[in-house]
């Protein structure tokens, strides 16, 4: 088991700097300031918990004998929740500061109980955060055909999660080596399925976010669209987006277009998702893709990058990885392909 310990432990390094660097950015969550710092909060946890096993995998430090490492272990499923709750509750306020301390306070534990305590205290309320998780999950059981995959690894996370929260309640009758093991290779596990889950869809907690806001009006309001002429609108937002190509503002959020279109942005968050059938974030994407392939073949001579600024990204790899997602290819190989068969015809 230690071999395999080692081995998600170091990659988990490389997987938080890559997501501190590519996920909780100002690009990822332009008008989301607390979600970028829970977000670099929880990285910065794990980081630390990965570095008291490396510690003892490689060099036989028993760091996780000390109250600090017990106050990480306190401090990740608050985190993880308070972040998560942001994506899959949009419609709830941000957390205020009383609602936020309450969730860490039991990290203040740590210092003043045992260790043997503070485990099974630690995974008994990850438990509880797990199940507020599967109940979550359970809301966008209808966006399954949209997103059958994704959801199929966050669960496969999840079940990684509470096999863990399981281990640490019964670790007392685990030998404490093989408990650290499984707890270190567990979180290299999940990282791995967050990679994997943001390589497949690197809006999906934007889009998730959209979706989850839609639902909520659905099921609370009944609709926000009632008084709406919604083929009126449909039609304006066709407009917006064809002749007057509106998606070429790297700026354009769903707030922003809303308002041109005399709607509220839970309201146009409802149309697209319901009518549609995809989130803001997804719809944008397609139309800014739909734009460059068009540009790719009539301007052979432009560069793939000039392209994907022309039409509204706001770097290179935000182009790379929306074509990707959406034609299956880069807009390089997008290219190349179209040549080659103009070539054979």
């Amino acid at each position: 088991m230690h071999p395999i310990a080692q081995l998600f432990t170091g990659y988990s390094f490389g997987a938080l700097l890559v997501l501190a660097l590519t996920h909780f950015n100002v690009h990822q969550y332009p008008e989301q300031r607390s979600v970028r710092w829970v977000g670099w909060a929880l990285l910065a946890a794990l980081a630390l918990l990965q570095t008291a096993h490396a510690a003892w995998l490689w060099a036989s430090w028993r760091w996780m004998d000390t109250p600090g490492y017990g106050a990480l272990l306190l401090l990740v499923a608050p985190l993880f929740y308070l972040l998560a709750r942001q994506v899959f509750e949009p419609q709830i306020e941000a957390p205020g500061a009383k609602v936020v301390a309450a969730h860490l306070a039991p990290a203040a534990a740590a210092f003043t109980a045992p260790l043997d305590w503070t485990l099974p205290l630690a995974f008994g309320l990850g438990s509880l955060y797990l199940v507020w998780l599967l109940r979550a999950l359970w809301r966008l059981r209808s966006t399954r055909a949209q997103w059958g995959a994704e959801l199929a690894l966050l669960a496969l996370a999840t079940l990684t999660g509470a096999v863990v929260c399981a281990l640490g309640l019964l670790q007392a009758w685990l030998p404490g080596q093989d408990f650290f093991a499984w707890y270190a290779s567990a979180i290299g596990l999940a990282l791995l399925l967050v990679q994997v889950l943001l390589g497949l869809r690197p809006q999906l907690a934007q889009e998730v976010r959209e979706t989850a806001q839609a639902l909520s009006a659905l099921s609370y309001a009944s609709t926000t669209l009632g008084a709406v002429d919604v083929d009126a609108v449909l039609a304006q937002l066709d407009v917006l987006m064809q002749r007057e190509q509106r998606y070429r503002d790297p700026a354009l959020n769903l707030p922003t277009l809303a308002q041109e279109l005399g709607l509220g942005a839970h309201q146009l968050s409802e149309l697209i998702n319901t009518r549609l059938g995809k989130g803001f974030s997804r719809y944008l994407r397609e139309q800014r893709v739909q734009a460059a392939r068009h540009m790719l073949l009539a301007e052979r001579s432009a560069s793939v990058l000039s392209v994907g600024l022309s039409v509204g990204f706001t770097s290179q790899s935000n182009f790379y990885d929306a074509f990707r997602e959406i034609e299956g290819m880069t807009p390089g190989q997008y290219r190349k392909l179209a040549s080659s068969t103009d070539k054979a015809k």
